[in-house]
């Protein structure tokens, strides 16, 4: 594929969610069978491609895809390597993730966000090789989609109750625990909330359990995965996240991007994308009352709520996709 004169490609492996999405897009990929992390076979083919098809430079999306790369640079040195880091959790010490990050095989890394670059640095990863170019979203995916009519008899939500959602994995950092806590103090003010958490992952039967515990079943629905949320965030007349750590968290920019009145937490990169009482609500991560306190304070001003949202729609146009892929252009060509 050629972009902007760049010719591109995606390697991935066979029979996955990511091949299939490609297909349906008919964009141009190519699939290798990948079994570990120091997969040589897997590695040589990559090279192989990479030299047959005149690819230059491999952007490596996740910590396992680097190891393949760095591999795969072995069979052909003159590859660039780009790592996109995407979370804010330290480098792990081990000798494998320090050569992978700090050795000289890597070219660049991209941080997908001013704190995940600060990590980086305390990391004591050189800072010429890192780039901040913030994760884009396609900020019009939903303008096409209609809102729901029957949603709220569809999940059993009553006709006049503020909707509170959130769209997260039920996964440790997302913090559920902080969500569940937070609707239970807000609940206690305003029972006239009803709660939405789109999402699967390991935590979900816990949770559940949390928030049958916390006495607000009948007050929170639990989607599970769900392909399309367009429909819930449209639905939704507040959004949530709740997380401890946020590399960036583009569920965010999605629920800005159809301008929905935002509360999240200072965690991450969340507080990069928030304009705090401009373009949504930022309080402290893991502190439940804080955040029940902003909950109550939105469900009770609408005006409030259409005003964030109409800042959301403003801030949101600084993470669209054309600014990210601009970005990572730029890079390239300075390889």
């Amino acid at each position: 594929m050629l972009a902007q004169g760049l010719k591109s490609g995606f390697i991935c492996s066979p029979g996955s969610e990511l091949a299939k999405r490609l297909r349906h897009n008919q964009l141009v990929f190519h699939t290798i069978r990948h079994h570990f992390e120091a997969d040589l076979i897997a590695a040589c083919r990559l090279a192989a491609y990479a030299r047959k098809h005149g690819f230059t430079i491999l952007h490596l999306h996740s910590s396992h895809a680097l190891s393949w790369g760095i591999l795969a640079k072995c069979f052909h040195p003159s590859l660039q390597l780009v790592a996109s880091r995407r979370v804010d959790f330290h480098i792990s010490g081990n000798f494998l993730s320090r050569f992978k990050y700090r050795g000289p095989l890597l070219s660049a890394i991209v941080a997908i966000s001013e704190n995940i670059r600060k990590v980086l640095l305390s990391d004591a990863i050189d800072p010429d090789k890192i780039n901040l170019i913030y994760s884009g979203v396609d900020i019009h995916k939903f303008d096409a989609v209609k809102p729901d009519p029957d949603y709220r008899s569809h999940w059993r939500i009553s006709e006049n109750a503020v909707i509170i959602g959130t769209v997260a994995a039920f996964v440790a950092h997302k913090d559920y625990r902080n969500f569940i806590k937070a609707a239970t103090i807000a609940l206690g003010s305003n029972a006239n909330l009803h709660f939405v958490a789109v999402g699967d992952g390991v935590q979900l039967d816990l949770i559940k359990a949390l928030a049958a515990e916390s006495g607000i079943s009948e007050k929170i629905t639990f989607t599970g995965f769900q392909k399309e949320v367009g429909t819930h965030l449209k639905a939704f007349d507040i959004f949530v996240m709740a997380s401890k750590k946020e590399g960036l968290g583009t569920s965010v920019l999605d629920a800005m991007s159809v301008g929905l009145a935002v509360i999240g937490t200072r965690a991450g990169g969340i507080a990069e994308m928030i304009e705090d009482e401009r373009s949504g609500l930022l309080v402290e991560a893991r502190n439940s009352a804080a955040l029940a306190e902003a909950m109550l304070r939105l469900a009770g001003d609408e005006e409030l709520r259409k005003q964030l949202g109409t800042q959301a729609l403003e801030r949101v146009k600084d993470f669209s996709k054309e600014h990210m892929v601009e970005a990572n252009i730029r890079l390239y060509e300075s390889l």
